[in-house]
């Protein structure tokens, strides 16, 4: 009779609490990667796994602010939402070691194994692209890619952009970046983290991205140059297929021409 009672006092309290909260438990967790790095991710809905990739100075979050985000879930995919090391809610370590040679993507991997995925699709943006192409050379489980916001540029290991945000993030004077730098202080984020992840940020030579048989939309706003050519990128990767969606290089993802354009491509 007692054991009875406790049961019914449990089922009583589990009906007060919001099933909201349940779920948000079941898709929310974190896994330790490769080097004990603790990384956050979500999953939502059912059906192909899509992995989504971040930008800089951003996180998984992010991704829900996009028209993109609801309607892969509307159109039944599984999505993948993981916050990069250095990022959002994962660990953010304060070696630079600790974001060299393909953490990040190393990360991803090991996330598609802890989730037992066969095959999977990735979209990535800005930085996150870069990260995409990362993954295209190691994991060859990744039968669709979306490479977001990038152009031909980070293909060079000593890319210039990448160098002036690392001396920013540093505390360099570098006064086309003061804004940036000031958005990380005022936000409240990890500013050393994000140095280390611009010094080790890897590139992806335009001999590796030649051997690549996978399917890869690269996609741009039709006013974003920020990263170099997109259409040059494109012509790197064998059977690689372009789009231009309006908007500069902070409109473009949110927009539901960018959704329609990279659904219509994951589809096929």
């Amino acid at each position: 009779m007692f054991i009875k009672k406790i049961k019914y006092c449990l089922l009583f309290l589990t009906s007060l609490i919001p099933a909201a909260l349940f779920a948000q438990a079941d898709s929310s967790r974190f896994f330790s990667s490769f080097d004990g790095t603790k990384i956050f991710y979500e999953v939502k809905g059912e059906g192909e796994p899509v992995l989504l990739i971040h930008g800089f100075i951003a996180n998984g979050q992010s991704w829900k602010r996009t028209a993109l985000y609801h309607d892969l879930l509307e159109k039944g995919f599984k999505v993948i939402v993981p916050d990069l090391r250095g990022n959002g809610l994962s660990d953010k370590p304060h070696q630079p070691e600790s974001y060299a040679n393909d953490a990040e993507a190393r990360d991803l991997v090991k996330l598609a194994n802890e989730l037992g995925l066969k095959n999977y699709k990735v979209v990535g943006y800005s930085r996150g692209s870069i990260i995409t192409a990362r993954l295209l050379v190691l994991d060859k489980r990744i039968t669709h890619a979306v490479i977001g916001g990038m152009g031909a540029d980070f293909t060079n290991p000593e890319w210039p952009r990448r160098k002036m945000f690392y001396r920013a993030l540093m505390g360099d004077s570098v006064p086309e970046l003061q804004a940036m730098v000031k958005n990380v202080k005022s936000s409240g984020l990890d500013q050393l983290a994000l140095a280390y992840l611009q010094k080790e940020q890897p590139s992806t030579s335009k001999e590796e991205l030649a051997t690549l048989r996978n399917k890869v939309l690269v996609i741009c706003g039709s006013e974003d140059e920020d990263n170099g050519s997109a259409i040059a990128l494109t012509k790197l990767i064998p059977g690689a297929v372009s789009a231009t969606v309006p908007g500069n290089h902070g409109t473009a993802l949110v927009s539901k021409k960018f959704s329609n354009a990279v659904i219509m491509f994951l589809q096929k």
